[in-house]
């Protein structure tokens, strides 16, 4: 930790920033959520379709993580059973490309940006309960190596999303 600090002091430093001024940029909320790679930190941006499905794509990446929001896990309830697509196939924004059931109900999960998934949490097939614990992070659905990237900025913001949340949850 105390080496990624004195590193971006220096690259700040370099830049004629303030350390005060590089960290707040590195940390605002705006940009998205951090995630620790192997030591590095790596900026990445949720964006949600009203639907409650997320795309969570990495500073620079064309691949967007996709998943449901805490939001829909909380109001869908205990998660029994996760339909997933095939690595290979494509979808188009908003397509259906699963579904997800619950002891409450079944509700069919839409592609937030259009693409070929690239990779399939396998994990939910046998523990599908991990949505309900783990929705934003280690519960995605599938990786899509969008067509075009353009499709996010049509996207809800976190901010945008979280007004929605709260919208509907009234």
């Amino acid at each position: 930790q105390r080496q990624q600090e004195e590193a971006m002091a220096a690259m700040a430093m370099r830049r004629g920033l303030g350390l005060g001024m590089q960290l707040r940029r590195a940390t605002a909320p705006a940009l998205g959520a951090q995630r620790a790679l192997g030591g590095a930190r790596a900026l990445s941006t949720f964006r949600y379709l009203k639907s409650h499905e997320y795309a969570k794509v990495e500073d620079g990446s064309d691949v967007a993580t996709v998943g449901i929001s805490d939001f829909a896990q909380t109001q869908l309830g205990d998660v029994v059973f996760v339909d997933l697509p095939m690595v290979g196939d494509s979808f188009e924004k908003e397509e259906t490309f699963g579904s997800v059931e619950s002891v409450k109900a079944a509700s069919d999960v839409y592609a937030p940006v259009s693409g070929e998934v690239v990779e399939v949490n396998e994990q939910l097939v046998d523990k599908p309960e991990l949505v309900n614990s783990h929705a934003m992070s280690d519960a995605w659905f599938v990786k899509i190596k969008m067509s075009n990237s353009a499709e996010l900025e049509e996207l809800l913001d976190e901010a945008a999303y979280a007004q929605h949340a709260k919208d509907e949850d009234h």
